[in-house]
């Protein structure tokens, strides 16, 4: 089966070279990190006290990017408390991830890069890491790194799963290639009920599927305020006695969408999801300062946060907070983490992936929901009704403390998966593997 795997990677890789070499040229992608992405060079594990202690498990958490990355911040933490008091690895894919992991978890947990799904990668990097539990965030389901933990014993979970809609169809068209996959995973916690039924169609048992809700409301952090934001402001030269809009995670031509629709006088900071949309962005945006050039000011009151790991400071500067890739042909961005901060929230109509958030908030009315043409209209209106904002922003923060508690009940998932694998309470010994 991995030799036939191994074949049907590398005829798309070679059919499709001139595709993804030249569009990995344009996205400055081509001196990403080679010889990790084939498990040739794996970071070895952090020296901490404990960690070659026989009965301490050692749990692997993938987490695909950057969102991913965030989600896990709790999680990854409570892992490495009581009662598990596991060694955690952290592995990712991209490179944008790679970099935020590294700032969240290299102090304390292994961060590595998650490689090809070839079979001598996924054999070296599994001798490598050499993990009790594999803990896959959403879905990053692959079929030599499935096998190969189940030819090595090691039990594989979805956490925090999701399965959208567009994965979906396409996965039910090739069913019969998927399905051992997910046969394969010892437990999904789905993020609700729906994604619950779509992983049981593609073949994970009933009793091996719970709902549990999603993390990412557990690391959206309830607070009015947040450290280094004023300091970003100062620094950029946003003048605080003007309004100030902050448009998140957003997508190429949403940033002229914006520009168009502020009100005179109003302040615009854009944060645009990926840093190869950083250039374009800034064309669209007249006058603008870029957080990079560390300039102070802008005379059109226009700013680019160019910046990885600084868009939370950013939404706490906010007077409304407008959600990128929902008014275009994408399909959403977290809206948890303004929620939380209670800063008013605006989104367009393509919310896909995070309907069920959207869903939970639209109910609350701790949310604005609305179109590109009316976006103008509805920032003004925002704008002139201090206690109307107040009100959401109020509203959002209720419902963000009412869904969190999804990391403690994955926490919980992890143990009893570790105690049916070592049954008598001691994971394998270093010596032993």
């Amino acid at each position: 089966m991995g030799f036939v795997v191994d074949l049907a990677y590398m005829t798309a890789a070679i059919a499709t070279l001139p595709i993804w070499l030249v569009s990995m040229w344009i996205r400055g992608k081509l001196a990403t990190d080679w010889a990790a992405r084939f498990a040739l060079r794996i970071p070895a594990a952090l020296p901490r006290e404990g960690q070659s202690h026989p009965r301490r498990p050692h749990i692997l958490i993938h987490a695909v990017s950057v969102g991913e990355v965030n989600s896990v911040r709790l999680l990854a933490d409570s892992l490495a408390a009581a009662p598990l008091f596991a060694a955690v690895t952290v592995s990712v894919t991209t490179d944008t991830g790679i970099a935020r992991a590294k700032q969240l978890f290299s102090d304390r947990h292994r961060v590595v890069r998650f490689p090809f799904d070839l079979s001598f990668s996924m054999g070296r990097f599994l001798r490598a890491v050499d993990p009790d539990l594999v803990l896959l965030t959403e879905l990053e389901i692959w079929p030599n790194f499935t096998r190969i933990c189940a030819e090595r014993l090691i039990p594989v979970a979805v956490i925090n799963g999701r399965l959208s809609a567009r994965s979906f169809a396409r996965s039910l068209r090739v069913r019969w290639f998927l399905s051992p996959m997910f046969r394969r995973l010892a437990h999904v916690c789905a993020q609700d009920a729906t994604y619950a039924e779509r992983f049981a169609a593609m073949g994970v048992a009933d009793d091996r599927i719970t709902v549990t809700g999603t993390m990412k409301w557990d690391t959206a952090e309830i607070t009015d305020s947040v450290a280094g934001s004023e300091a970003l402001a100062q620094e950029l030269g946003v003048d605080r006695s003007k309004p100030l809009i902050v448009a998140g995670s957003t997508a190429p031509g949403e940033e002229a969408l914006i520009h168009s629709a502020c009100p005179s006088g109003v302040q615009l900071l854009c944060a645009p999801r990926k840093p190869e949309w950083f250039a374009a962005a800034a064309q669209a945006l007249p006058g603008v300062v870029r957080r990079s050039s560390k300039q102070q000011g802008s005379t059109t009151g226009r700013f680019l946060l160019d910046t990885i790991g600084e868009l939370r400071k950013a939404y706490a500067l906010a007077d409304v907070v407008v959600l990128g890739r929902t008014f275009g042909k994408l399909h959403g961005s977290d809206m948890m983490e303004p929620a939380a901060l209670g800063r008013v929230v605006v989104i367009g109509p393509q919310v896909e992936d995070f309907r069920a958030t959207a869903s939970a908030l639209l109910d609350a009315g701790a949310i604005v929901q609305t179109t590109a043409e009316n976006l103008p209209a509805t920032l003004a209106e925002l704008l002139a009704d201090p206690a109307r904002r107040k009100a959401i922003g109020s509203s959002a923060q209720r419902v963000v403390a009412r869904e969190q508690g999804a990391s403690l009940r994955h926490v919980q998932l992890a143990l009893r998966l570790i105690q049916e694998k070592f049954p008598d309470g001691a994971t394998r010994s270093a010596a032993a593997r």
